[in-house]
């Protein structure tokens, strides 16, 4: 620590630098530093009744329902483009697409925006729940959604006392070739 004497020896840049090294002394762990064995985090949603929940790095963005414009020629799940801050995102609702649910937004309603080689995506879910973590003696094979139509790519399942949380693959969905084919 600088005492009384020295600050006023010290430019203002110098005092700030002491500050910063001072306060990153005492910092207790910013989430990103903390990481014990086990741990998994991800994005948590809700799509209808199912509780899903996908890896952190396969979201890149969450937004509120934007303006979008349709694409004629499409199919009913495929509900067209947005730009967000400038750049084109095609806007899929997830339920239609994996249920054939009619679309509807309401005040929870956000876009998981995904980035891929082609371009951005974004998934229409019902509800963002936030940052979930979990360990890996939450992690079970798939049961409860085993006969859902999210199933196919739900890789496990976490089960937290009576949550159960399916492990959604969002890399999986983008490489379906039903997905890859909007076209009517």
């Amino acid at each position: 620590m600088i005492d009384l004497p020295e600050i006023a020896a010290l430019n203002p840049f110098e005092i700030l630098l002491d500050y910063e090294r001072r306060s990153l002394a005492h910092v207790a762990g910013l989430p990103e530093q903390l990481d014990a064995p086990g741990l998994w985090r991800g994005i948590a949603y809700r799509l209808g009744d199912a509780f899903l929940v996908s890896a952190i790095d396969e979201v890149n963005e969450i937004l509120m329902f934007p303006s979008i414009t349709t694409v004629p020629g499409t199919k009913a799940w495929m509900l067209g483009i947005a730009n967000v801050r400038g750049n084109l995102v095609t806007v899929v609702h997830l339920r239609g697409f994996l249920e054939g649910e009619p679309f509807r937004v309401t005040e929870r309603t956000r876009v998981l925006v995904v980035r891929q080689a082609s371009g951005a995506v974004g998934l229409v879910v019902d509800e963002v729940l936030g940052q979930r973590s979990f360990v890996d003696e939450q992690l079970r094979g798939v049961d409860v959604y085993a006969d859902s139509p999210v199933s196919r790519f739900i890789e496990n399942e976490y089960r937290v006392g009576q949550s159960v949380w399916g492990l959604f693959s969002i890399m999986e969905l983008m490489r379906a070739p039903d997905f890859m084919q909007a076209s009517a």
